[in-house]
């Protein structure tokens, strides 16, 4: 086959599929336009190869051929049109939109009820939209991505985190396949595919996967049981491992969690010589930390106040939610702190978009925080935590 004939037609297939989708009003054709290499060729045998090719296009119902001349063969063709684009799609080897939109729908439908965002990406699809740069080819890239999210479900939630690679050797005897699949794995724990791209490093860790484990950050005058000692944290604040954390030995007089590293140690700074207890999540907190904070929150007076704070956008707000139904497990209701519209500063303000601030209203809801999720629509903009240090 005429590669530069290929490359004209797979562009035709392009423009059909858009035609089809509805996001091009034209019927798809190749005009004098697209063929102007071509007609400008001085080689016979180049003009004859991409002729040829057209030619066997048409032969297979695919295209329309027109020529300069009514005699075909003389001359050049002028114009090449659509007439059928799944003979286009067999001629060049390729699944046609349709059929591949029906696979990924036949091979998604086991998984839809427990990730909803699979439906957007196929809507996405067939609007000719990638998804996380990737395309309709990828089912599989997304259903092992569902093998992933389960598996590390499946752990039990004070195990200790897995190195990434072993993980992803026991999964698919493939020790790189994880790391591969950031997208997909991204967009189903996010439940969006219009949620901003994370570092996959705050992907695995939600996971409890990692290339290097991190030590749980706690900070203030608070005694801290573990499996081996039982003392007071140093100042301003001590690293752990999660799971060697079993409880308290004092009562705070609050408990809070923060999101962002640079908030954490300006407080941890700042409150370390109080009775009160900080714990960074790092951004989305893992299983190992997420039982730790639930082993915590058990030994906690039910009048101790528990706090969040985080950043004031969607993926602050899907914290709060997973650490609102941690406490809510414990006895305890989770409350913000400095995340409501109003202690936020104009000049720190960035408009959002009515799908993410509806993305935020609905993790607000799911905090517990039903009123600050309407403030929040209200007030239209988003802000990072570090912005109200």
């Amino acid at each position: 086959m005429d590669m530069r004939a290929r490359q004209l037609l797979e562009k035709l297939l392009r423009d059909g599929d858009k035609a089809d989708a509805g996001v091009r009003s034209r019927a798809a054709a190749l005009t004098q336009s697209n063929l102007a290499a071509y007609r400008s060729e001085r080689s016979l045998q180049a003009k004859e190869s991409f002729e040829t090719t057209m030619q066997a296009a048409r032969a297979q119902g695919a295209v329309g051929l027109t020529w300069d001349d009514s005699q075909e063969g003389n001359g050049f063709i002028k114009r090449v049109d659509l007439v059928d684009l799944r003979a286009l799609a067999g001629f060049l080897g390729h699944t046609p939109l349709a059929d591949a939109l029906t696979d990924a729908a036949a091979q998604f439908a086991p998984y839809l009820e427990r990730f909803p965002v699979l439906n957007d990406v196929m809507q996405r699809w067939a609007q000719l939209r990638k998804v996380r740069t990737l395309t309709p080819a990828s089912v599989q890239d997304w259903l092992d991505a569902v093998k992933i999210i389960d598996s590390a479900r499946d752990a039990p939630p004070d195990a200790i985190s897995v190195p990434i690679r072993e993980a992803s050797y026991r999964i698919f005897k493939d020790s790189k396949r994880i790391e591969k699949l950031v997208g997909p794995v991204d967009a189903l724990l996010c439940g969006s595919v219009e949620a901003v791209p994370r570092e996959p490093v705050a992907v695995w860790e939600e996971l409890g996967l990692f290339r290097e484990e991190h030590p749980a950050l706690l900070a203030g005058n608070v005694i801290v049981r573990r499996k081996r000692v039982t003392a007071c944290l140093d100042t301003p604040y001590g690293g752990l491992p999660a799971a060697s954390v079993l409880g308290l030995g004092s009562v705070p007089r609050q408990v809070m969690t923060i999101e962002n590293l640079t908030t954490f140690h300006s407080e941890a700074k700042r409150i370390c010589a109080e009775d009160v207890l900080l714990i960074y999540t790092a951004g989305m907190p893992s299983p190992a930390l997420r039982a730790m904070y639930g082993r915590i929150l058990r030994e906690v007076p039910e009048r101790t106040p528990i706090f969040h704070w985080g950043d004031v956008d969607e993926g602050g707000f899907r914290i709060a939610a997973t650490l609102a139904r941690e406490a809510r497990a414990a006895g305890h209701t989770l409350h913000p702190w400095r995340m409501h519209p109003d202690d936020v500063p104009a000049n720190m303000r960035r408009k959002a978009t009515p799908y993410v601030l509806g993305r935020m209203q609905h993790f607000a809801v799911a905090a517990g925080w039903s009123e600050l999720g309407e403030a929040v629509v209200e007030a239209g903009f988003t802000v990072e935590q570090e912005g109200l240090v």
